[in-house]
């Protein structure tokens, strides 16, 4: 054929049809989905501190241990508030013309998801504590310590942040431990991650294979009742530790604590919904506002609050859900002024 013995026609158009090939199955697609998955209305875009802590995460390699996806099945539910979609992925635009950007998605959970870690774990104290040393705050953790991002000073300045260290894990060194920029880089991008509210009237994907339990008297099958223990372990204890006894100097204890053994549980009740600071003057960092953060019910709530009452050589009072509904009630229409 003609178009075989003219190589300047057969290169023509064969890159026609490639160029044509490439618009056709890569771009016209790439541009549809940009239209079809667009961010969603209220999502936030980075700041320039968490853009700067995106790439240390990146050059840390901690992508190959931690996820950001939550899956629809109920053993996520821990993780995020529903969930992920497609449009929580949308805000990752390409570095420049050249580079394209890492979604940070992750296929292995050797640790947590971090999807929604900004809500979770919104704590800056707590993250630099857990970047010096993981196991000063998490005992059985595997992840690397991360001292580089940190100096040790005889005296700190009046611009430094001052990590809380338990001494055990100084490896004798004496001073203070001041976060580096890249260290206060990185807090903030984990800070910034939390799960962006779907808009008004949209439905959230539901959690799928949820635990039930099967009542032995009728037969009937109903949700298993709040765990406790588990509740206690993904919200309250990488703080307060396992044994209830908090880190001196960082987080306080629950084991004995007057709050946690009143026998008037509004305090404790408002304090897990709106956080605590009122103990920063003794060292120790402010609580977040665990119960609202994480949007737990007063199911949950009453579970974590009579494990911490009964744990520990504690023995407070138990309270009842109804009890805690009230005050959480309470508080809700006392936040909104509603």
């Amino acid at each position: 054929m003609e178009l075989f013995d003219n190589h300047k026609v057969l290169f023509r158009t064969a890159f026609l049809f490639f160029a044509g090939l490439t618009v056709l199955v890569a771009i016209i697609p790439a541009l549809n989905n940009q239209r079809n998955f667009a961010s969603l209305p209220n999502a936030e875009p980075l700041s320039a501190d968490a853009i700067k802590g995106k790439a240390i995460y990146i050059a840390n390699g901690c992508v190959a241990c931690h996820t950001q996806q939550v899956r629809n099945v109920d053993m996520d539910k821990v993780w995020g508030d529903r969930p992920s979609i497609a449009a929580d992925y949308a805000g990752n635009h390409r570095t420049d013309f050249w580079r394209n950007t890492a979604t940070l998605m992750g296929s292995e959970r050797t640790g947590p998801d971090l999807t929604n870690i900004g809500k979770r774990q919104p704590s800056k104290e707590w993250n630099l504590v857990h970047l010096f040393n993981p196991r000063s705050v998490v005992e059985q953790s595997v992840m690397p310590a991360y001292p580089w991002l940190f100096e040790i000073k005889d005296s700190a300045d009046k611009a430094d942040v001052v990590v809380n260290v338990p001494k055990d894990f100084l490896n004798g060194e004496t001073g203070k431990v001041v976060a580096r920029p890249e260290a206060l880089y990185l807090v903030a991008y984990l800070q910034s991650l939390k799960q962006t509210k779907l808009p008004d009237g949209k439905p959230a994907p539901e959690f799928l294979y949820k635990k039930e339990i099967q009542s032995a008297a009728n037969g009937s099958v109903k949700p298993a009742a709040a765990d406790g223990v588990a509740l206690y372990t993904a919200n309250c204890q990488s703080c307060h530790q396992a044994n209830g006894e908090g880190l001196k100097g960082a987080f306080p204890p629950l084991k004995g604590s007057t709050v946690v053994l009143d026998d008037n549980p509004e305090t404790m009740i408002n304090i897990i919904m709106n956080g605590y600071t009122g103990r920063i003057r003794e060292g120790f960092g402010p609580m977040p506002a665990v119960g609202t953060n994480n949007n737990l019910t007063a199911e949950e709530i009453t579970a974590i609050m009579n494990h911490e009452k009964s744990s520990w050589g504690n023995n407070g009072k138990p309270v009842t859900v109804d009890e805690v509904k009230k005050v959480v009630d309470f508080l809700k229409i006392t936040s909104t002024g509603k």
